[in-house]
């Protein structure tokens, strides 16, 4: 019987462009329209899955001009929210991808986990008037991402990638404010959460020991 135990690492950095999909602004799953930029850590565990920690910067934009929904665009409400989001989870690729064998590599692949999200909290006056609450929240979510990677020379892999994160958080784009005594200023689905969604590259270097095949 043989088993391998590989040590690579992987290390790099994330650039892209952000969409939120909420109470405010455009609904279109997949428009960037701000940058995103981060940086990514990956413990290949075997040649089928990593465990993958990501810590990625955005400022989230929603403009209800920019909507499909004529009711969005008579109120007009926009906003900008900075946004700094750790994740924390599991990378399943489609095929075997073994970075020692010498070979060419490439093959799609799926993560998730956890996410926790820092971000500012605000709300919008009756008048529709911007306000921050001068507080910030954490709104953990699920991320749930499609990429898909290949070997890139000797030592680097990259990778283009497409990721939802669904929140567990309403106050993302102010539609929910989070203080108590501006209860009656929250508007639109009180039964959706917020939604962003990450889409961009990675370029990530790999290092660690050689896998090591024993028989018994």
């Amino acid at each position: 019987m043989q088993f391998s135990h590989s040590q690579t690492h992987e290390i790099g950095v994330f650039l892209g462009g952000s969409n939120f999909i909420g109470d405010v602004g455009a609904t279109t799953y997949i428009a960037p329209n701000q940058l995103a930029i981060g940086s990514i850590y990956k413990w290949n565990r075997s040649p089928r899955h990593s465990f993958r920690f990501s810590l990625i910067y955005s400022e989230l934009q929603g403009d209800d001009l920019k909507s499909d929904d004529p009711r969005r665009q008579e109120r007009g409400y926009q906003f900008n929210n900075h946004l700094v989001e750790a994740s924390l989870g599991l990378e399943f690729t489609f095929f075997d991808f073994d970075l020692h064998d010498g070979k060419r590599k490439a093959t799609p692949y799926l993560y998730s986990g956890i996410s926790a999200a820092y971000h500012d909290n605000f709300f919008f006056t009756r008048q529709g008037v911007y306000t921050s609450e001068n507080t910030t929240s954490i709104a953990y979510g699920i991320p749930m991402i499609l990429g898909f990677k290949a070997k890139f020379m000797e030592n680097f892999v990259l990778a283009a990638e497409i990721g939802a994160r669904y929140t567990f958080s309403d106050e993302i784009d102010g539609s929910v404010p989070d203080a108590v005594e501006l209860d009656g200023l929250s508007f639109g689905n009180l039964n959706n959460n917020d939604w962003y969604v990450f889409t961009g590259i990675t370029l990530t270097y790999t290092f660690g020991d050689k896998p090591c095949y024993c028989v018994f």
